[in-house]
């Protein structure tokens, strides 16, 4: 797929070995310019260091995506840069924490759940919808399998709450956005093999590949994929 051109937002940049980190240098080795969200400056400055001494045009907005004022702040940046429009926003920031059986569950943790995976989602989706309607682009969120139905939710019903509602965001958007030629999807994948994720789970867990990931993600985001809007992927 040829990204030459286009203009990608990818939230939920930080450490290498992560989600994030897949996909940027996925977009990068397909042409793309990319406008890179993340709360941490100095992993957002590492990782576009990297991609800049590869000559990948990228450009970095530090912000608090839960804050609805920072996410406009970003866009605002972005739109400075890139004449007002992006091509696609994949929407990646977001983490998993457990929250235990709800009888015994936190109220602060169960928000904060609610807050970095439905609040970022919506704040950034907000800000950055001018931009995709004046791209005819596409935004894509990471849900999870714990959104699936049928899903085993024990334990983890803040994540799962909260990425459940993800996806009712998402199939809004592609409903209120078709008539400004703008498309939305999720993915609901399975454990990813990240460095967090081999440290917690070890190297022989069963996980979803960087690569198979990273196909699938630009796959959804490409012309390619035009007809589709609306739906949830199941990965792994």
């Amino acid at each position: 797929m040829d990204f030459k051109s286009k203009v990608i937002v990818l939230s939920g940049i930080g450490r290498a070995g992560q989600v994030g980190d897949f996909l940027a240098r996925a977009f990068a080795s397909q042409g793309a310019t990319l406008q890179l969200l993340g709360r941490n400056h100095v992993e957002l400055d590492a990782r576009a260091g990297e991609l800049r001494a590869l000559h990948v045009p990228v450009e970095t907005h530090a912000c608090d995506l839960s804050d609805a004022r920072a996410a406009e702040d970003a866009a605002r940046a972005v739109a400075a840069r890139t004449d007002g429009r992006i091509d696609a926003l994949v929407h990646v920031a977001g983490g998993f924490a457990l929250s235990g059986p709800v009888a015994e569950s936190a109220v602060d943790g169960w928000q904060q759940q609610l807050s970095i995976n439905l609040g970022t989602a919506y704040a950034t989706t907000r800000a950055f919808l001018p931009l995709l309607r004046a791209g005819r682009g596409s935004a894509l969120y990471f849900a999870s399998a714990a959104a699936l139905p049928g899903a085993s939710v024990a334990g983890v019903s803040g994540y799962a709450v909260a990425k459940t509602a993800l996806v009712t965001l998402m199939r809004a958007v592609a409903a209120e956005e078709a008539r400004h030629g703008v498309r939305a999807n999720a993915l609901a994948p399975a454990a990813i093999r990240t460095a967090s994720n081999v440290a917690a789970m070890g190297p022989n867990a069963t996980y979803v590949e960087p690569d198979a990931l990273c196909d699938v993600v630009l796959f959804l985001v490409s012309n390619a994929s035009r007809a589709i809007s609306g739906q949830v992927i199941a990965v792994g």
